[in-house]
């Protein structure tokens, strides 16, 4: 047998250098370095989690009114084709949208305006001077000034936008989702 060990009753053999309670000096120190270790981790960690991962968890809804330009450039009856780009940030992605709505002015405060995508599989139509209509190319659809189909294939009128006259400039409000 060892020098600094004793036999108990049971038969088990105990060293006499450790302390009443069942801890060596080694031991606490590593289980105060390990809960120590863990808080800082924690005190790091979770916020740097929720940094990474906040973006991606955020939902944009809502509408915006977008300026399209002064009324008094329009002409009443003659369509007008109005382009712009947003850029949306999903996350970290950022994504350009280009939009494009046709403006039918119908007298001097009352207007059309018209998202230039058909309603049957969502091309790009134009107005077409010659046929005094809206022509879709992809499947030939056909709609009047008003929006309405004339010919073709699309299901339903043409989409609208609200829209609003202040200080004389035409805005529209966009849905983002």
């Amino acid at each position: 047998m060892i020098k600094d060990t004793v036999a108990c009753r049971i038969g088990h053999i105990v060293d006499k250098r450790t302390p009443a309670f069942g801890i060596t000096r080694r031991g606490f120190v590593a289980g105060v370095v390990g809960i120590l270790g863990g808080i800082i981790s924690a005190v790091i960690g979770i916020p740097a989690i929720g940094y990474l991962i906040s973006p991606g968890m955020k939902r944009v809804t809502g509408s915006i009114w977008v300026p399209i330009g002064p009324v008094d450039d329009l002409v009443e009856g003659e369509p007008t084709l109005f382009q712009f780009t947003r850029t949306k940030r999903i996350g970290w992605e950022a994504t350009a949208i280009s939009y494009g709505v046709y403006v039918v002015r119908k007298s001097a405060d009352e207007f059309d305006v018209f998202s230039n995508v058909c309603t049957h599989l969502s091309c790009r139509y134009r107005w077409r001077e010659d046929l005094n209509h809206f022509f879709c190319p992809c499947h030939d659809g056909h709609y009047a000034k008003d929006g309405t189909v004339l010919a073709g294939p699309p299901p339903r009128p043409l989409d609208r936008f609200e829209h609003k006259v202040e200080d004389g400039i035409l805005t529209i409000q966009i849905q983002e989702a």
